[in-house]
């Protein structure tokens, strides 16, 4: 407001503020001297000018404002598809605050890479029959359009979970199988074993997500012609094939009379390598089993990798170790790498990666590994992001399900999120003791509403599913919780920790981008990637043309 009009409202109000009741007028005064010109006022603060919070609010908004997007059908070269199994959105603000404290910094203000995307949606993650679902349900629902029943991978409904009888025309098509068939180059990347249900969802066909090698198998499938996951990899003949597939899953590859670099057995009873007929099927193919084999990989000459870097899934990347036969890349790595291979095909590609191991920290309580693979999550679109261009890639970023993973306690700014609550008193200032709960124990911010509950160990993760199940409180003075050691307290106690039926979210740019937004259905991903690549029309004309 103008300081003289402010001056003269203020004196307005104050004389109503004065007013009695009339009273007679007096006679008139001698007039008197005129007055002294008063000095000009101080000038008031310009808050929009110096509060910083003002200030970066404005700045998103005029960088939203400007935001445009090509929704031309098929203005998409590239599709890439990042899920984080498990990941949903406490999971995702508490991997922020970690990684922020990791930088020195209270880490509530830090921003993961996928959430500086420009696009934002929430997807309804349950499944034809299940309220809270399983990864096999939701990944189908991503890769072919169309929701399905829990433990099945990639077929309809239609189908009865482990009876292959029921399978007869229940097959799905995926979204890497159309980019095949349109000539486009594809891969799948993840932590878990290529035969687990997410990375299964984008090649195979089966009414059980457990059919991961020929020996899993039951004697009605066998009698009905299903196969197992692994060797529906092999079988993929869309197009030119697989380009690249890597992760772990190394036993459901190779026969259990053969024993892999780490001293483990295969799994298959058949007898057939299918790592040896990989490198048989394919041109320029490559196969490798630790990072030092992955380094050396020629992306130039080399058009169909292979990479099974563990017997079962790899390592969580907290643990992850880079020498010898045990040396593992990390996720960011495999993104890169498969990106150089897949660039080439001048047609395009699309390329689904998975952080497959939030998921299996979430289920054995281990809070930290979870948020550390979230990290290095975020550390693998972060490479996509500046390896690929918004203008011709639709890059998204998503989770297949949550967990009952909470953040609670009403924690002072900055306080770790792996630790026990501190919170502010009645002045607002931090306080210097822990709070504590009805019984007079500390607390930490994070928790679990179900699970196998409280341990403090010396490694953690799946060495939780040593110990028995210890539900319910714990006296945690003496305890250090921000260990990667140590598993958050559980409320009901389970076995093992459950999945979540709420929302996750969605992000995304590039072409088409702009479709994801408001809260949809979760079979509605691949309706974006299929309008932003053409997925069905390029598949259906390349096979017509042949």
């Amino acid at each position: 407001m103008n300081k003289k009009l402010l001056v003269l409202a203020i004196s307005a109000m104050l004389g109503l503020a004065a007013c009695g009741s009339d009273g007679d007028n007096g006679a008139a005064g001698t007039p008197g001297s005129n007055g002294s010109n008063g000095s000009n006022g101080s000038d008031g603060k310009d808050w929009t000018a110096v509060n910083q919070w003002y200030v970066d609010a404005q700045a998103r908004v005029t960088k939203a404002d400007g935001l445009s997007v090509n929704n031309d059908v098929g203005a998409a070269k590239n599709v890439i598809l990042f899920v984080g199994d498990g990941m949903g959105v406490s999971t995702i603000t508490a991997a922020r605050i970690l990684e922020g404290q990791l930088k020195g910094k209270t880490g509530e203000e830090n921003s993961l890479s996928f959430e500086t995307l420009p696009y934002v949606g929430l997807s309804k993650t349950y499944n034809v029959d299940g309220q809270t679902p399983d990864s096999a349900g939701t990944m189908s629902a991503m890769m072919t359009g169309v929701k399905t029943d829990v433990g099945v991978i990639s077929q309809a409904e239609g189908v009865v979970r482990a009876n292959c009888a029921s399978t007869k025309d229940q097959n799905l098509v995926t979204s890497l199988e159309l980019a095949a068939m349109a000539g486009m180059s594809t891969g799948v990347v993840t932590t878990a074993r290529l035969t687990h249900a997410t990375p299964a969802a984008t090649y195979a066909h089966v009414p059980e997500r457990d059919w991961e090698a020929d020996s899993n198998l039951p004697a009605e499938a066998v009698t009905n012609g299903c196969k197992d996951i692994a060797a529906q990899m092999l079988d993929f003949n869309y197009g030119n094939g697989l380009n690249v597939m890597m992760g772990g899953g190394r036993r459901s590859f190779i026969p259990k009379t053969t024993i892999d670099p780490e001293g483990k057995a295969g799994k298959r009873n058949d007898g057939r390598d299918l790592t040896a007929e990989w490198l048989a099927k394919y041109t320029n193919a490559a196969y490798v089993q630790d990072r030092d084999g992955f380094l050396n990989v020629d992306v130039k000459s080399t058009d169909h990798l292979l990479g099974l870097f563990n017997s079962s899934h790899m390592e969580y990347d907290y643990d992850r170790t880079e020498a010898g036969v045990t040396g593992e890349p990390s996720l960011a790595e495999m993104t890169a790498k498969s990106i150089d291979i897949l660039k080439k095909n001048t047609k395009g590609y699309v390329l689904i990666v998975e952080a497959g191991r939030i998921d299996h920290a979430h289920h054995a309580g281990n809070a930290a590994r979870a948020l550390y693979d979230t990290v290095a999550l975020s550390e693998a679109v972060r490479v996509a992001m500046e390896k690929t261009s918004a203008n011709d890639t639709l890059l998204m970023v998503t989770a297949d399900h949550s967990h009952v993973f909470t953040i609670a306690g009403y924690p002072t700014r900055g306080n770790p999120i792996l630790g026990l609550v501190k919170t502010n008193d009645a002045n607002g200032i931090a306080e210097v003791t822990n709070s504590t709960d009805a019984n007079g124990l500390p607390y930490t911010t994070v928790g679990y509403a179900n699970g196998m509950g409280y341990a403090s160990l010396a490694t953690g993760g799946d060495e939780r599913y040593n110990f028995p199940v210890d539900a319910g409180r714990k006296d945690l003075n003496f305890v250090d919780t921000q260990s990667a050691g140590f598993h958050q307290e559980a409320l009901v106690p389970l076995s093992d920790e459950t999945h979540a039926g709420e929302d996750v979210a969605i992000f995304a740019r590039g072409p088409s981008s702009d479709l994801v937004q408001g809260t949809v259905e979760q079979n509605h991903i691949f309706h974006v990637m299929n309008r932003a690549a053409d997925l069905v029309a390029k598949a259906e004309a390349a096979m017509a043309a042949k």
